[in-house]
């Protein structure tokens, strides 16, 4: 079921959730949390059907701001709330409400959001682009205990990194972390089944992807080894080497979905490791509310403690014998006779008719 209003309030949205809810025959409020979406028209969708599914887990309900961008001065001295209410089927498990904010009313946000909340529920905040420096201090993260951002969107990764490990809070998160669980689960795990010590690490992944930084810096924060970024062409990550004293120990992923452990005097195993969609990642992160304290300590590691990332060197064909040996010596070149005339300074030649 969905409700259009049009230049409205908060007060009515209200009413017409508690309408929707007694049309479908659901009075009763089963929601567990209030999930935010601060994004824009572009990315509205994807966002919203990535929280609709995550649902199914946390039912939840969802509030989407929307900020418009007025075209002309007077548009922009103009204040409007639009909002779309919808539940039962078009919302998943939950409840959605699409909010779209038009003139001054953009910079109030969080005086639009507030009444909406559930009473007594955890609040999370996300921010699937255009995420704030500081998402603490932003008015609509104030409000949550969890803020979600994801710096695979940002247009330089690697630098918003030390942005967020300057402005980090407890409570702030990172979809770019939540990537890389399954990775981290699967190191730990091949650890634990050799006892070694670990002398040097080399991550292995695509360019302008903060999946690969992060897992280098939880693995240099947690070893305590040097850890060297190198680069590829990808999906993603694509391999993770560490050097041990009882021999290598890799982990490979060249196709983003199955990768192999290979341990020395091991054979080696095929293991599920695929590239997650959007509704897993935002599924897990909302599991748990509470501060991630390793991820806070992996981003204050530092990128810049990183060894730089490298590109691999080209393949080199080296020439066959047998055309090295086959090719002419070139002859040294021999010094003109200075009285001789150049080709330019040389009378054309006269052409002998055919009798």
């Amino acid at each position: 079921m969905k409700i259009d209003l049009t230049d409205t309030t908060a007060s009515k949205v209200n009413k017409a959730l508690v309408k929707g809810r007694r049309a479908i025959g659901t009075p009763a409020v089963g929601m567990v949390l209030t999930l935010v979406i601060v994004t824009d028209e572009e990315n509205a969708y994807d966002a919203l059907k990535a929280a609709n599914d995550a649902s199914r887990e946390h039912p939840s309900r969802t509030l989407v701001v929307v900020k418009r961008v007025s075209r002309s001065p007077r548009d922009r001295t103009t204040s409007r709330l639009d909002a779309e209410v919808r539940v039962g089927v078009d919302a998943g498990t939950g409840e959605t409400v699409v909010l779209r904010l038009y003139g001054e009313v953009v910079d109030h946000a969080d005086s639009v959001v507030l009444p909406l909340l559930l009473p007594d529920a955890p609040v999370v905040v996300w921010w699937p682009v255009n995420a704030p420096l500081d998402p603490a201090k932003d008015p609509l993260g104030a409000l949550a205990q969890r803020r979600v951002t994801d710096t695979y969107a940002a247009e330089q990764p690697v630098r918003e990194l030390a942005a967020r490990a300057d402005a980090y809070t407890p409570g702030d998160t990172d979809l770019s972390w939540t990537r890389i669980t399954p990775w981290r689960s699967m190191l730990a795990a091949a650890l634990d089944q050799v006892t070694c010590e670990v002398d040097a690490v080399e991550v292995e992944g695509e360019e302008f992807n903060p999946s690969c930084e992060l897992l280098a810096m939880w693995l240099a924060d947690r070893l305590d080894v040097p850890v060297k970024r190198s680069l590829s062409s990808g999906p993603g990550l694509t391999a993770v080497r560490m050097r041990t004293s009882t021999g290598p120990i890799t982990l490979d992923r060249a196709d983003g979905s199955l990768a192999t452990l290979s341990i020395q005097g091991q054979p080696d195993r095929a293991v599920a490791l695929k590239r997650r969609e959007t509704s897993e990642l935002m599924a897990e992160e909302l599991r748990r509310l509470d501060p991630d304290d390793t991820y806070a300590s992996a981003l204050r590691f530092g990128v810049e403690r990183l060894t730089p990332a490298t590109a691999p060197a080209p393949p080199v064909t080296p020439a066959p014998s047998s055309a090295l040996a086959l090719e002419p010596a070139k002859k040294a070149p021999v010094a003109e006779d200075s009285d001789r005339a150049t080709p330019a300074l040389m009378p054309p030649v006269k052409k002998v008719s055919a009798k």
